[in-house]
C-alpha cells in the first residue's frame, strides 16, 4: 500500500469531494495540486469584438470516462496495451444515449478509492520494469540528480496535465521526487521519485479532470478556451485519449489560434486509425449494437441462426459504418440508403446471398428489392425482435428515438406484452393490442406503430419474407415529416423518406453534438443543430459534420462561471 503521506501531501481536499456533485466537486478538488486558474497566456480561436451566440453552459470539468481513462493511462505511461484496472472500476449510470455524458461522470467514494488503487499499481508496475522505466523517461534528460528531477517533472507532468504546469506546481511535485527514497526504502532513488511523482498525478483531479477554465477575460460575453483546452477536447473527441506530444507542441506554439487551424489539425486526426475507434463507438452507442448479443430465437422456425451470430452481426455494423464514413466520405443519408454490405458465412445464408463464404466479412451488394441502409440490416431487425416474431412496437420506439430524436412519452406502468389472439399476421396482433380504439392509439397508432410496421417483412432474425402465417405481408403506411404525412409501402421507400427528412438529418446532427460536448442538447443547440441537420441532408459527410462543430464558437469557447 501506498504510505498516506503521498495523499497528505497533494490530496487533502479529494475525500471531502465524495459524492459532490461534477462541478462542485472540481472546485474542491482544485486546491489539491494548485490553481485552476488560465495555465497560459494568449487568446484562444475568438475573433474579438464578434457577438456572442448561443452557447450552452457546460462543465468546466468533465470527468474522464472508464474508456478515456483507460487509454490515457496507456499513452501517458507509454504502454503497449490498456491496462484494463478500469474493468473493476465502480461502474458510472448512463446518462443520456452515450458514456461520456458528464451528467453521470461522478466521483462517487468507491471510485476515488478505485483511483488511487490504480494509481498505486501502475506506479509500482512501471518503476519496477526497467523496459517500461525506460520508455517514460526522457534520454536526454540532465544527469545531475536535482535537474533531472526537475526536467521529468515538468516534461511529465505537461503530459499528465494536458498543460504545462504552474511554478508552484512544479516545486510540489519536485519536493515529493525527492522524498521518493524515503517513501520507498529499498529502492534505486530515481525510480522512487517517479514512482511517487505517478502515484501523484495520477490521482490529481487535474488528470481526472479535463479542466476548461479559458484562456483569459471573456470576449462577447464568452471566454475562448486556450490551445491546450482545444487539443485535449480535440484529442478526446476523435482518438478518446490525451494529446499527442506533436498536439501538446502545436498547443504551445500557438497553432490552435485560429478556427481554420483548429479544422486543419481536426482533418488530420480523422485520418488517423483511432478516429475510426472513436467513430464506431459513437455509432454502437446509438444504435444499440449491445443488444446483437445474447439473442433468443427458436430454433425450429430459425435453423440457420446460431449464438456467434451477435458478434457477426456488431463487426459488419462497425465495418458498414468505416465504409460509409471513412471509404465513401459518406453521411447519414448512406447509412440509411446504401445497400454495400460485409457478410460471412452465418450473415449471407439470412440475407440470401449466394456464393462461397468463410467466417470472414466479404463486401456484397444486397438486393435492392429487399434492403436499404441500416434499418434493413440482421443486427436491427434481430435484436428487435422476440423469439418467434419481429418487435414491430420496438422498432418502430428504435426509429423515433434514435432517427428522428422523437419526443415519446414512456409507457404507462401498467403496459403488457403482446398477449396471444386469433390475428392472422404479427401486424394484426399489434394492431389490435395498440391499434385505433385502444388506449394506446394516441402514440402507437400516429409514431410508433407507423414506424415499426415498415419491417414486416423480416421475420425475427431479419430474414426477408413475403408471408406471415400464410397471409400476404403488409409493410405499408403513412409517417409525418416535414410536417406533412409521408406515405411508404416498405422499409425501402420508408428507409429513403427518412434519408430525405429534416428531422432525422437534424437528430443525427444532435447526437454529434452531443457526443462531442459530452452533454445533453440545449435548447441554445438548436439553431447549429438545424444548421447542421440541413447540411447534412444537402449531401455533407458525416466528417464534415465534425469539422464543422470543432471548428464552431461552442466547441471553442464556454459561457462564465457564476460564483459558487
Amino acid at each position: 500500500m501506498t504510505p498516506p503521506s503521498i495523499s497528505k501531501i497533494l490530496l487533502p481536499r479529494w475525500r471531502r469531494a465524495l459524492g459532490a456533485p461534477l462541478y462542485a466537486a472540481a472546485l474542491l478538488l482544485a486546491g489539491c495540486t494548485g490553481s485552476l486558474g488560465a495555465h497560459e497566456e494568449g487568446d484562444g480561436p475568438l475573433p474579438g469584438g464578434a457577438a456572442a451566440p448561443q452557447v450552452a453552459e457546460r462543465s468546466m470539468f468533465p470527468r474522464l470516462s472508464h474508456a478515456q481513462w483507460e487509454n490515457t493511462v496507456r499513452d501517458l505511461l507509454r504502454l503497449d496495451d490498456r491496462p484494463g484496472l478500469s474493468a473493476s472500476f465502480t461502474s458510472d449510470p448512463l446518462g443520456g444515449v452515450f458514456d461520456n455524458n458528464e451528467a453521470a461522470l461522478l466521483v462517487t467514494p468507491g471510485l476515488w478509492s478505485d483511483y488511487q488503487r490504480a494509481a498505486e499499481e501502475l506506479a509500482a508496475m512501471v518503476t519496477a520494469d526497467e523496459d517500461k522505466l525506460g520508455r517514460l523517461v526522457p534520454a536526454d534528460l540532465p544527469v545531475e540528480p536535482e535537474a533531472r528531477a526537475q526536467a521529468f517533472i515538468e516534461r511529465f507532468g505537461e503530459r499528465a496535465f494536458r498543460r504545462p504546469l504552474t511554478a508552484e506546481e512544479r516545486d510540489t511535485y519536485v519536493a515529493l521526487f525527492r522524498r521518493g527514497g524515503e517513501l520507498f526504502e529499498g529502492e534505486e532513488p530515481f525510480a522512487a521519485g517517479v514512482r511517487a511523482a505517478l502515484e501523484a498525478f495520477l490521482q490529481s483531479p487535474h488528470f481526472v479532470y479535463r479542466v476548461e477554465r479559458g484562456a483569459g477575460p471573456a470576449k462577447g460575453g464568452l471566454i475562448p478556451l486556450s490551445g491546450h483546452e482545444i487539443a485535449a477536447k480535440l484529442s478526446y473527441l476523435f482518438w478518446n485519449s490525451m494529446p499527442s506530444d506533436a498536439l501538446l507542441e502545436a498547443a504551445k506554439a500557438g497553432e490552435l489560434s485560429t478556427r481554420e487551424a483548429v479544422r486543419a489539425y481536426a482533418e488530420g486526426m480523422l485520418d488517423d486509425l483511432r478516429a475510426r475507434e472513436v467513430v464506431r463507438a459513437f455509432h454502437r452507442q446509438l444504435y444499440d449494437y449491445e443488444q446483437y448479443h445474447d439473442l433468443n430465437k427458436d430454433k425450429a422456425l430459425y435453423p440457420e441462426f446460431v449464438p456467434e451470430m451477435g458478434d457477426d452481426m456488431q463487426r459488419e455494423a462497425e465495418r458498414f459504418v468505416d465504409h460509409v464514413v471513412f471509404e465513401r466520405e459518406g453521411g447519414l443519408t448512406e447509412l440509411l440508403t446504401s445497400r454495400t454490405a460485409f457478410v460471412n458465412d452465418h450473415l449471407a445464408a439470412v440475407y440470401g446471398v449466394e456464393g462461397d463464404f468463410s467466417d470472414e466479412l466479404e463486401q456484397v451488394e444486397l438486393d435492392e428489392a429487399e434492403r436499404s441502409g441500416l434499418l434493413t440490416r440482421l443486427g436491427f431487425l434481430a435484436a428487435k425482435a422476440t423469439a418467434r416474431q419481429p418487435d414491430s412496437i420496438h422498432r418502430g420506439v428504435f426509429v423515433n428515438l434514435r432517427i428522428l430524436c422523437a419526443a415519446l412519452p414512456p409507457p404507462p406502468d401498467d403496459a403488457t406484452s403482446l398477449p396471444p389472439g386469433e390475428q392472422a399476421t404479427n401486424r394484426e396482433r399489434v394492431e389490435a393490442h395498440t391499434g385505433k380504439g385502444t388506449c394506446g392509439a394516441s402514440c402507437h397508432g400516429v409514431l410508433i406503430n407507423p414506424a415499426g410496421f415498415a419491417f414486416e417483412h423480416y421475420d425475427a432474425i431479419g430474414k426477408y419474407r413475403t408471408t406471415d402465417n400464410g397471409m400476404p405481408v403488409n409493410s405499408a403506411d403513412a409517417y409525418t415529416l416535414g410536417g406533412q404525412p409521408r406515405s411508404y409501402a416498405d422499409a425501402i421507400e420508408f428507409s429513403q423518406l427518412l434519408a430525405e427528412s429534416s428531422e432525422a438529418h437534424a437528430c443525427y446532427a444532435e447526437r454529434w453534438l452531443e457526443f462531442a460536448h459530452g452533454r445533453d442538447a440545449d435548447v441554445k443547440d438548436k439553431a447549429f443543430v438545424e444548421q447542421l441537420g440541413e447540411a447534412s441532408r444537402g449531401g455533407s459527410s458525416t466528417k464534415e459534420l465534425l469539422l464543422e462543430i470543432v471548428s464552431s464558437t461552442p466547441f471553442l469557447a464556454r459561457v462564465p462561471a457564476e460564483a459558487p
